[in-house]
């Protein structure tokens, strides 16, 4: 994604902090996964960080899962589709000029 979009992070923790056997977890990293969102006439990245959580005592790897999307395999969030169909069906606008919003050759 472009440095110059500002970048809004959302966490997604466990709730507890123990195992189903009661022993305490560890936290040893995380993933996170960007995605293009707008709002009218702001473009954002929302940073989705996940964080992984291991039992040591178990030899268990425990992480949030990944929350539901309109596309399973795509990035985009739903604002962005949003203004991508509006700008397609309503705005009679073609759909090379949104690669040019993400700086991508037509």
């Amino acid at each position: 994604m472009p440095a110059q979009f500002s970048r809004t992070q959302i966490h997604h923790e466990r709730d507890n902090s123990h195992c189903k056997r009661s022993c305490a977890l560890k936290r040893i990293g995380e993933d996170a996964s960007e995605k293009p969102d707008y709002t009218p006439s702001i473009f954002i990245v929302e940073r989705h960080i996940r964080g992984k959580w291991a039992c040591e005592q178990c030899e268990t790897l425990i992480q949030a899962p990944v929350p539901a999307h309109v596309n399973d395999k795509g990035i985009p969030t739903t604002g962005l589709l949003a203004h991508v169909m509006v700008a397609k069906f309503a705005d009679h606008l073609q759909l090379y000029r949104q690669d040019k919003i993400f700086g991508r050759a037509a």
